[in-house]
């Protein structure tokens, strides 16, 4: 019964060594096409640093394929090392002799940490390639922005330029209205305080001439020159107002 135990315990063993040799050799195959994806993104952007040349990179696609099937086995290697780990724990766990458990136990942890060493180098080196081929496709589409906007950048600057003067024209010309209505609103405020202060003025001479009829033509001369002054105030507002459109508009 010991020697059958035994047995079982070197078969998984073995298992243990062929799998984690097999991902020892796919992992150094993954890393290398990993390094390789970078060198030739590399000089593919070194390239079109001094090309107009946008082609991706050669055999991109085949080496996506590669990828993903690497990437696929590797993870079924890493599921059958997992299962032969488990049912090496299963059996230190019902191991009948205790003498032999600290030396299973220590046999089943070296496995675990060389498989926790596997998975986490899987995982690193697949987000590294992940991480390259995502730049790789974000530089290809700002290349091909890039390319795009030269095509056509003749018609589309000039237009451009045109828009960017007409905006400015515009909002010079809302900044200048702005202006306008602020002075004229000041100059509404400015006139309607002095009306007030004339019509005071007025019903206090209005008082006066009826007591004194020889100031009753004086105060007629009086509001004959307000009435003109104040025809000449208003036309030149208007005129200045009316220039000030006219600037603003052409």
């Amino acid at each position: 019964m010991a020697a059958g135990t035994s047995n079982y315990w070197e078969d998984l063993r073995k298992q243990a060594r062929q799998l984690e040799n097999e991902l020892d050799l796919k992992l150094v195959s993954f890393s290398k096409l990993c390094t390789s994806y970078s060198h030739s993104s590399a000089r593919d952007g070194r390239r079109d640093r001094y090309s107009s040349d946008t082609t991706p990179l050669l055999n991109g696609s085949s080496q996506d394929r590669m990828f993903e099937t690497m990437a696929i086995e590797i993870e079924q290697l890493l599921a059958r090392l997992t299962g032969v780990n488990d049912k090496m724990a299963e059996y230190t766990n019902s191991a009948g002799v205790p003498s032999l458990n600290a030396a299973l136990m220590h046999t089943l942890q070296r496995h675990r940490d060389i498989l926790q060493d596997y998975t986490h180098e899987f995982h690193k080196t697949k987000a590294n390639f992940v991480a390259i081929r995502e730049r790789e496709n974000l530089m290809g589409s700002v290349r091909k922005d890039i390319e795009s906007y030269k095509s056509g950048s003749g018609v589309n600057n000039r237009r451009t330029e045109l828009f960017l003067k007409e905006h400015d024209h515009l909002r010079n010309s809302d900044r200048l209205i702005e202006e306008t209505i602020s002075i004229a609103m000041a100059t509404k405020e400015n006139m309607t305080s002095q009306r007030g202060m004339l019509k005071s003025i007025q019903s206090k001479m209005n008082t006066l001439a009826n007591r004194f009829p020889a100031v009753n033509s004086l105060i007629q001369r009086i509001n004959l020159r307000k009435r003109r002054d104040s025809l000449i105030l208003g036309g030149v507002i208007g005129v200045c107002t009316i220039l000030l459109l006219l600037y603003a508009f052409h």
